[in-house]
């Protein structure tokens, strides 16, 4: 990072996680990681089936936030792929997190490949292996935001629900195309076809934003088990009432169940205020709960 974004952050951030598998799935292959100390916040939603989507997914989140760890610790660390020109330092790294995701993925999807192709007891073995991904990471005033496949990151600024990311999926394309409408493509039965995800290919198309972070946002990142559920306003509504993050995270998990909890279910809800200047706020720069 450059001198600039070593800056104290402005604000403080209370987050709240929550993930579960549903009321139809046998496993849960979502993952995520909080590393509020990093100002970092990564979800990701497994694909492939038996335990392939929960591997793929872990690796992910784990892969991105050792890369940006120890970018922390030095930020001479080289990035993976071609330099993004015009983003920061913060976003390049992040979009080099997430190759380094891709990579292995890949390599551990070829793998998998390779041993349900060997005769003896591979039948069940799963195919194919791959995953979403989203994450946040804030710095100084300002909020990266990078993804690959249709797990989202929300903003809800003054009381109106924002989507920061738009899906890589077949009927999100469709639908930015005219050729399918909004109500039909959340019935489609092409739902799950994503045109982008890690792990397919050697590498990956990462799609990187930047944005201000104002006093009293609210960041929402969640896997697609929340929004087949529930519509922007349900989403929206839920946010707003709640008390705190973890109120909000456990409420929207909740009323996903409820409303048929068709998939696993994964939700980090991220609230900025205004950092205190009294010296209580000089102890640390993050605060939770």
């Amino acid at each position: 990072m450059n001198t600039a974004e070593k800056l104290p952050l402005m604000t403080a951030l209370d987050f709240g996680c929550r993930s579960d598998q549903g009321r139809v799935r046998g496993n849960n292959e979502d993952s995520f990681r909080t590393a509020p100390e990093l100002g970092l916040f990564i979800l990701s939603d497994g694909m492939g089936g038996l335990e392939a989507g929960e591997v793929a997914s872990r690796l992910t989140v784990e892969t991105v936030f050792a890369h940006c760890r120890d970018a922390e610790v030095n930020p001479s660390l080289p990035l993976d792929g071609e330099k993004i020109e015009g983003a920061s330092d913060a976003s390049n790294r992040l979009a080099s997190a997430i190759q380094i995701a891709n990579r292995i993925v890949n390599t551990a999807a070829a793998a998998i490949q390779d041993e349900a192709a060997q005769p003896q007891g591979s039948a069940n073995r799963p195919k194919q292996m791959g995953a979403t991904i989203v994450a946040l990471q804030f710095f100084a005033d300002r909020l990266s935001v990078a993804h690959v496949g249709d797990s989202r990151a929300y903003r809800l600024r003054d009381g109106a629900l924002m989507q920061l990311t738009e899906d890589h999926s077949l009927v999100a394309q469709q639908v930015r195309e005219g050729r399918m409408t909004p109500e039909e493509a959340a019935v489609s039965p092409l739902q799950s076809v994503l045109m982008r995800a890690l792990g397919v290919e050697s590498s990956v198309d990462v799609e990187v934003d930047e944005e201000v972070v104002l006093e009293n946002d609210t960041y929402l990142l969640c896997s697609d088990g929340l929004t087949r559920e529930l519509s922007d306003t349900q989403i929206a509504a839920i946010v707003a009432e709640s008390r705190g993050a973890q109120e909000s995270a456990d409420r929207l998990v909740e009323t996903a169940n409820q409303a048929g909890g068709a998939d696993n279910i994964t939700v980090i809800v991220v609230r900025a205020s205004a950092k205190s200047s009294g010296a209580l706020s000089k102890l640390g720069r993050w605060i939770k709960g």
